[in-house]
């Protein structure tokens, strides 16, 4: 089980491997914000209609934990592609987002953040270079290989070595809640030809997408230090988390938070 913390009204997750080399991050829970139903509370995202103040505050309140603010924030516009954007200053408040779907730093003064609601969190850390990352895996950014993109990313433009990377899947939809229909299976059929039978479930005529599993087994192609998987399932819990599949789209979006040791 992931560790959890409260601290100022707020819960959050963390990642063991994380933890354990002492790097700032978390995967915050609805609760302890402003925001109204439905997106109760801790909503960090103003693409789903709650207003703009609500966000700032309900992200600051978080930032504050890591003794961060809002201005300190590199993200993007996430759009469910493989696109990769590294930045070593924050992303100015009156700047238009990039698009995108993972961010990268090596400066201890940015807070990387990536909203999310059944989407994979993936969160990368490299001890030796002290670069970190965040990629936001929906089911499209998971056949896409957008966490392969990260790592190549990391490599090229650090000199990262996967070896010195850690690597954690966040909270996110289970496999169990995940059905898909048959143009998406064949699509990750097309994305996974030799691990189909690994990353898709069929049970009662329905088939579902195990996009934890994927992850990691795009993951594996590297020598990664190690990949944890957290195993919590956003559907599961619509009280602790966002879910766009159990709340049917009427939901907020919960942060994932990451930056490097100062």
């Amino acid at each position: 089980m992931m560790p959890f913390y409260e601290e100022a009204g707020l819960k959050y997750f963390t990642l063991s491997s994380f933890d354990e080399l002492g790097i700032n991050h978390g995967f915050f829970s609805r609760r302890g914000g402003v925001s109204p139903q439905p997106w109760a509370s801790l909503n960090v995202a103003t693409s789903v209609g709650d207003s703009r103040e609500n966000v700032i505050e309900n992200r600051n309140r978080i930032l504050g934990i890591f003794g961060k603010q809002y201005s300190d924030v590199f993200d993007t516009w996430q759009i469910h592609s493989d696109i990769v954007h590294c930045s070593e200053s924050p992303r100015p408040v009156e700047v238009p987002h990039e698009k995108g779907d993972a961010v990268i730093t090596s400066n201890p003064q940015i807070a990387l953040m990536m909203v999310f609601a059944d989407c994979v969190p993936v969160l990368f850390y490299d001890m030796k270079k002290n670069v970190c990352a965040i990629a936001h895996a929906g089911w499209q950014g998971t056949v896409k290989h957008i966490v392969c993109r990260t790592v190549e990313k990391m490599q090229e433009h650090y000199g990262c070595q996967a070896r010195d990377i850690v690597a954690g899947i966040g909270p996110s939809i289970g496999v169990d809640h995940y059905e898909i229909g048959d143009s998406t299976e064949q699509t990750v059929k097309e994305s996974f030809p030799e691990e189909t039978e690994r990353v898709l479930q069929r049970r009662s005529g329905k088939t579902y997408f195990d996009m934890w599993q994927a992850n990691a087994l795009l993951l594996e192609r590297f020598p990664l230090r190690s990949i944890e998987i957290a195993g919590i399932c956003t559907a599961c819990d619509v009280q602790t988390w966002y879910s766009h599949r159990a709340e049917n789209g009427n939901t907020g979006r919960f942060a994932a938070v990451l930056n490097v040791k100062t």
